[in-house]
């Protein structure tokens, strides 16, 4: 979020002040305010960077801890595009040594411990309206934030091809079932038929001698 105070004086110098902690900066605010300050706020790395560039502050109060991009980095951005960028760093006490390196490395005017108070800002205010330190560690910022090369892939690379799929065996075919031989059989109608002309060819001639005589 940026937020610009309403400061009357249109010639009234302008600070960023960068944190994520929404109380330090309210209480950030109202010390500048009380110092005729035009007031800007950021929470984020990469949010100040693009503010500073946009506004050209004349004082940026920066915290080392902050999201997207830390505020050493974030330091050396500003120095990148601006050398007579005037930064002030605020660290909370466990972070001294931090505080004091990236104050060396992006040439920022100098620190103060948090919480921030009127006098400690009042304590450190000749070093605001002193000269602005070199910055040694702009040689270094391609190696602390490289740009992401681009994986070429060339055109002519050969892929592995896919394996041949073998033929497919000759599947035997199944062996055809012989042909099955109808028995033969005795026809027993024509025995039957034979035996019953027999019997009637005797019956009949039985018959005859007897109605003749022949049998009397």
């Amino acid at each position: 979020m940026t937020r610009v105070t309403d400061v009357d004086d249109e010639e009234a110098p302008t600070v960023l002040l960068v944190d994520n902690n929404q109380m330090s900066l309210h209480r950030l605010s109202m010390i500048f305010k009380q110092r005729e300050f035009n007031v800007v706020t950021c929470d984020d790395g990469d949010k100040a960077v693009d503010e500073y560039i946009r506004l050209d502050p004349e004082l940026v109060v920066m915290s080392l801890d902050i999201p997207s991009m830390d505020g050493h980095l974030a330091a050396l951005e500003m120095r990148e595009h601006g050398k007579d960028c005037r930064i002030l760093f605020c660290a909370p006490k466990h972070q001294a040594k931090l505080a004091q390196d990236a104050t060396h490395s992006a040439g920022a005017i100098g620190w103060v411990e948090k919480p921030i108070t009127a006098a400690s800002i009042e304590s450190i205010w000749h070093l605001v309206l002193g000269p602005i330190p070199e910055a040694p560690g702009l040689e270094d910022l391609d190696k602390i934030h490289p740009v992401e090369g681009i994986v070429k892939i060339e055109a002519d690379t050969e892929l592995t091809p896919f394996p041949e799929t073998p033929l497919a065996l000759p599947i035997n075919p199944l062996p055809v079932a012989e042909q099955i031989k109808p028995k033969k059989r005795t026809s027993k109608t024509k025995r039957l038929f034979v035996v019953l002309l027999l019997f009637t060819s005797l019956g009949v001639a039985g018959w005859y001698a007897w109605s003749t005589g022949v049998l009397s």
